[in-house]
């Protein structure tokens, strides 16, 4: 694996990290912007740059959503197909060992010339294992599947620092910002634990409170509380 040009990512691995470290800035610039926001700022959401920012988020959360869903499947079958990579040296006196990568056989065979054959059929075991999990990776488009992941993981991350930088001009910027962390808080394995559930409680009691109010139209597009 460690020669190829191509390795078996986990997506989870890439879907817990396109959070980043930026959650507690954020909940700063949330509650700081709803500070600002409340009574005090036209509700101007046509030209409201968190708003404009957080239906690109929404957007692009979708597509990363879908894409993780489709590699999840991908990966299920990639396995399904290609057993194992790796090979099984039998080291004289010293018993079988799986060996899954070159590093891992110079590991184990060190520079001990007696073994020089055995260095060879495994060598040449471990590049077949690794042409066959990269004719089948290409084939069900593994590859290109895991490009896509990460280019839309990457742009949320990158949409999601910029809605951390930018001042809401309306309530509902901020619910928009809110709503940001909420959809990646629910998307993690703490999505129940603390601080989810007040996270969402102040989402919700805001748009709430937004559609109550004579221009609360515009928290339509947010869809009911989940």
């Amino acid at each position: 694996m460690a020669d190829s040009d191509h390795s078996m990512s986990l997506s989870a691995v890439t879907r817990r990290m396109a959070f980043g470290s930026g959650l507690v800035a954020a909940m700063g610039w949330v509650f700081r912007d709803a500070a600002l926001a409340y009574g005090a700022v036209p509700q101007n959401t046509a030209t409201d740059p968190a708003v404009l920012l957080w239906r690109d988020v929404k957007a692009v959360h979708l597509r990363a959503e879908l894409l993780y869903r489709r590699m999840q499947e991908l990966e299920v079958e990639l396995a399904e197909r290609v057993d194992f990579l790796g090979t099984v040296v039998s080291i004289p006196g010293g018993g079988d060992v799986f060996v899954c990568s070159k590093e891992g056989l110079d590991r184990l065979v060190g520079d001990r010339t007696d073994l020089a054959d055995l260095r060879a059929r495994a060598e040449a075991e471990l590049d077949a294992g690794q042409a066959h999990f990269d004719a089948v990776a290409s084939e069900i488009g593994y590859f290109a599947g895991l490009k896509d992941e990460q280019a839309a993981f990457a742009r949320l991350d990158a949409l999601l620092e910029a809605l951390s930088t930018t001042e809401a001009a309306s309530l509902a910027g901020v619910a928009g910002k809110l709503d940001a962390v909420m959809r990646e808080g629910q998307a993690r394995n703490e999505g129940l634990a603390f601080p989810w559930p007040q996270v969402r409680s102040a989402r919700d009691d805001l748009l709430r409170i937004g559609r109550e109010m004579p221009s609360g139209a515009c928290f339509r597009e947010f869809g009911p509380p989940c």
